[in-house]
């Protein structure tokens, strides 16, 4: 699946709306442009970021607050960009003004904001997707082919990793709890969404951690049990650069994706006897987070509120097994 496959237009294109300005928004952007998306609003908390923005992506309104963005009236769905604390508030300012939301992830801080938002688009009929931008890629796509096709046998071991050297520096957001920092929500949600995905919410969970002198988590590992008696192992760092990949086992043979995991990558498909039956090489230009956006639009046009590949009851089992985690490890954040 090529990135033409995303300019082909079924009816009226759905018009988006860009809340906040910062990194993870000009890589959405970029992506949606280059996809051929309908970029139609951007808003931020000064006029001159907005302009600055939307004269980088050629969008035609900037709005200088939240508020007017939603309120656009040619603005069908709003990207929630914000850092985690702010992103309940965000969805709620856009949900109540009638607008489906693609929120970045972790959906919310915790699991009862997660809830409040989930209930929320729900009593309104409106779309609520998490921007876990790495589940609707198309290598995850064929992954998911895979094992539902047996040839991994049962399937019970995931292991993976995202690990990063970000920066030490206490102003940086990955470093302040009062902003969700920590390796956890913003590292550690790729691959224990990942184990979501394959097994659903753990039984059991076990984690550790090491933690910075600003109080947030620096490494978290994690194992997890399920009710079938699948095992995840997670490990996530913002102080160090591991190998980034991960392995899904089955009794029948694995798959083994590479380094980056949790972009478009390659993997093998290996049987029992250790050799490799399928070799998949991704042909996905960009980061690959146009690929969410096209979800997105496919529910909007069909008029559902929920996506099959992530739905927002599964959001909140993700956001309930990460206050796990952090009840673990003694991670609470300001106002919690």
């Amino acid at each position: 699946m090529t990135d033409e496959n995303l300019t082909e237009e079924n009816g009226t294109a759905i018009r988006w709306g860009i809340l906040a300005t910062g990194g993870i928004a000009h890589a959405f952007a970029g992506d949606l442009v280059q996809s051929g998306r309908a970029l139609q609003a951007v808003g931020s908390r000064s006029q001159e970021s907005a302009d600055a923005f939307a004269a980088e992506f050629g969008i035609p309104t900037a709005h200088a607050s939240y508020e007017a963005l939603v309120s656009d009236p040619e603005v069908d769905i709003v990207y929630v960009s914000t850092p985690h604390p702010f992103h309940a508030d965000n969805a709620r300012l856009a949900l109540n003004a009638g607008k489906h939301v693609l929120i970045e992830k972790p959906i919310t801080l915790n699991a009862a904001e997660a809830r409040e938002i989930v209930d929320l688009a729900a009593s309104k009929g409106l779309l609520v997707l998490e921007a876990m931008w790495t589940r609707f890629l198309p290598h995850m796509v064929r992954i998911r082919e895979i094992i539902a096709s047996g040839v991994l046998g049962d399937v019970h071991t995931l292991m993976a990793d995202h690990t990063q050297d970000i920066t030490d520096d206490p102003a940086h957001r990955i470093n302040a709890l009062e902003l969700g920092g920590g390796a956890l929500l913003d590292l550690g949600i790729y691959p224990i969404s990942f184990a979501s995905a394959l097994f659903g919410k753990p039984e059991s969970v076990v984690a550790t951690a090491t933690m910075k002198d600003t109080g947030v988590d620096g490494q978290v590992a994690t194992i997890f049990q399920y009710p079938g008696g699948q095992v995840a192992t997670t490990l996530s760092a913002s102080d160090t650069k591991g190998p980034n990949v991960a392995s899904i086992l089955g009794t029948e043979g694995r798959i083994d994706i590479d380094q980056v995991w949790y972009s478009p990558t390659t993997f093998r498909v290996l049987n029992s006897a250790n050799e490799v039956i399928e070799t998949y090489v991704s042909d996905v230009s960009g980061r690959g987070m146009q690929f969410q956006a096209l979800e997105a639009e496919q529910l909007v046009r069909a008029g559902k509120t929920a996506s099959d590949i992530l739905s927002p009851e599964e959001s909140v089992a993700i956001m309930e097994t990460l206050d796990d985690i952090r009840a673990i490890i003694g991670l609470r954040y300001p106002g919690e």
